[in-house]
C-alpha cells in the first residue's frame, strides 16, 4: 500500500484522530502534530508513531487531516511547498497537489525561475549567461507563450530589420529567447508552453526537446530560462529563483519554488524576512539599470519599457516615457502623441510590432535596450555556486 505521512492536530479528540488514520486507504507510517492543544489530555495515542519533521520516515505522500484554526490556508499551502519539495505528494480531504515532474538532462544545467511576470528573470538569466560564458560553451533554453511550434536555435542575435520581418509574419518577435539572443549574446533555443500550475507545472511544452536540441551543440552548461512562475520541467543540478516585492513569497505555493532554489536574486523590495521563515537559502540584490544597445547622442529620444525605467543617467534628451508595452491599445493611442527621434524600446510584448513599425514608418531611429542587472553579489556568488553543484 502506499505508505502515507498524516498531518494531524490537536484540535481534533485524538480517539477520532485514531479512528480516521484507521480508515485512511493508505498505510499510514507516522503521524505529525502540527498545533493545537484543546483535545490534548497528555499521552494521547494514536496508534502509529508521532514524528516531528516531514522527512522523518520513508513515506510515499503526505496526507492532510488538520483543519482550521491550527492550519489555515497559507500554512497549508507552506506545509504542501514542503512536501511537494521532497517530492511528496500532498493530499486533503477535497485537494491533491503533485510535484512537478523533473527529467534529467544530458549537461550540466542551470535554471533561473520566478515567482511571476516583469521581474527581471528574463534579464538575470541573461546576465548569468555572459558571465558563465567568459570561460565556458553556454547554451540557453529558453521557454515562453509565445515561443515557436518547435524549437528554435538562434545562433547569431537577430537584427531589428528581421525582429521587424518576424513580426510581419506573425511571429512573437518579442520571445524571450529572441531578447536574450540579442540582450545576451550566446546560442539561445526557443521553446513555448502553454498554461501553468500553483507549483510551475505547465500543460504543454516542447522544453525537453529544445534541452535535446541545445545538447547536440556540446555545451558546457545549459541555462534554462524559466516562463513567469512556471518552472521548466528539467532536474536542474541549481536553480536562481528571482523576486521582487509586487511579489508574496508566501502566496500560494511560491514557498515551494524557495525551497527548490539555491540562490534568490531580489530586483527590489523582496520580504526578506519571509524567506529566510521559509528556507535558509542565501539572497543577494540586484539592480535593474535601462542599458542602450546603441548610442543616443543626446537626441531626443522616447523610452518605452514594460516597468520602472531609470532615465536620468541616459546620454539622450528624454522627450517621452512609457511603460505601456504589454497594453497594445493604450501604447497605439498614447504614440499619437510622441514626437521623437530615437525610439529607446525593451524588447518586450509590442516592442516590434508597435513600437518599432511606427518609429520606421516615422523615419525615426530605434535602439533596442537591455535590462543590465548590475548584482555585485550575484557575480561574487555565482562562481561558487557553479563549482559547489559540480556544473563545471
Amino acid at each position: 500500500m502506499t505508505r502515507a505521512l498524516v498531518l494531524i492536530d490537536g484540535e481534533h479528540y485524538a480517539p477520532v484522530v485514531r479512528d480516521a488514520l484507521a480508515e485512511l486507504p493508505y498505510d499510514v507510517v507516522a503521524a505529525l502534530l502540527v498545533g493545537g492543544t484543546e483535545k490534548l489530555r497528555g499521552g494521547d495515542d494514536y496508534g502509529v508513531p508521532l514524528v516531528d519533521s516531514l522527512d522523518a520516515v520513508d513515506a510515499d505522500l503526505v496526507v492532510d487531516l488538520s483543519d482550521e484554526p491550527v492550519l489555515g490556508p497559507r500554512e497549508r499551502m507552506l506545509w504542501a511547498s514542503r512536501a511537494l519539495a521532497l517530492g511528496l505528494p500532498y493530499v486533503g480531504s477535497d485537494f491533491r497537489f503533485d510535484p512537478p515532474p523533473f527529467e534529467r538532462v544530458d549537461v550540466p544545467s542551470l535554471a533561473v525561475i520566478g515567482v511571476g511576470k516583469r521581474i527581471g528573470k528574463t534579464a538575470v538569466t541573461g546576465h548569468v549567461a555572459r558571465a558563465l560564458s567568459c570561460d565556458r560553451r553556454v547554451v540557453v533554453v529558453a521557454m515562453g507563450r509565445g515561443g515557436p511550434v518547435e524549437p528554435e536555435l538562434i545562433e547569431t542575435p537577430p537584427t531589428l530589420d528581421e525582429l521587424v520581418a518576424l513580426a510581419r509574419s506573425g511571429r512573437h518577435a518579442a520571445s524571450d529567447h529572441l531578447e536574450t539572443a540579442v540582450l545576451a549574446g550566446v546560442p539561445t533555443v526557443g521553446c513555448r508552453r502553454a498554461g501553468g500550475g500553483l507549483a510551475g507545472a505547465t500543460f504543454v511544452d516542447n522544453v525537453l526537446d529544445g534541452a535535446r536540441l541545445a545538447a547536440s551543440l556540446d555545451p558546457d552548461l545549459v541555462v534554462f530560462d524559466g516562463s513567469g512562475a512556471a518552472l521548466p520541467p528539467v532536474a536542474a543540478d541549481a536553480r536562481i529563483l528571482v523576486v521582487n516585492g509586487a511579489h508574496d513569497v508566501r502566496a500560494g505555493l511560491n514557498a515551494y519554488r524557495v525551497l527548490v532554489s539555491d540562490l534568490v536574486v531580489d530586483t527590489g523590495g523582496a520580504d526578506r524576512d519571509a524567506i529566510a521563515s521559509i528556507a535558509d537559502v542565501p539572497v543577494v540584490s540586484a539592480e535593474m539599470r535601462l542599458q542602450p544597445m546603441g548610442p543616443l547622442a543626446g537626441r531626443r529620444t522616447a523610452v518605452f519599457t514594460t516597468g520602472p525605467a531609470q532615465t536620468d543617467e541616459l546620454d539622450a534628451e528624454v522627450v517621452h516615457v512609457s511603460r505601456n508595452l504589454a497594453d497594445r491599445e493604450a501604447l497605439r493611442a498614447e504614440l499619437e502623441t510622441v514626437d521623437a527621434d530615437v525610439y529607446l524600446v525593451e524588447l518586450k510584448a509590442a516592442a516590434i510590432d508597435v513600437v518599432a513599425e511606427t518609429a520606421l514608418a516615422r523615419g525615426a531611429e530605434v535602439v533596442l535596450a537591455a535590462n543590465e542587472v548590475v548584482s555585485p553579489e550575484l557575480d561574487e556568488r555565482l562562481p561558487t555556486l557553479v563549482a559547489e553543484r559540480t556544473l563545471s
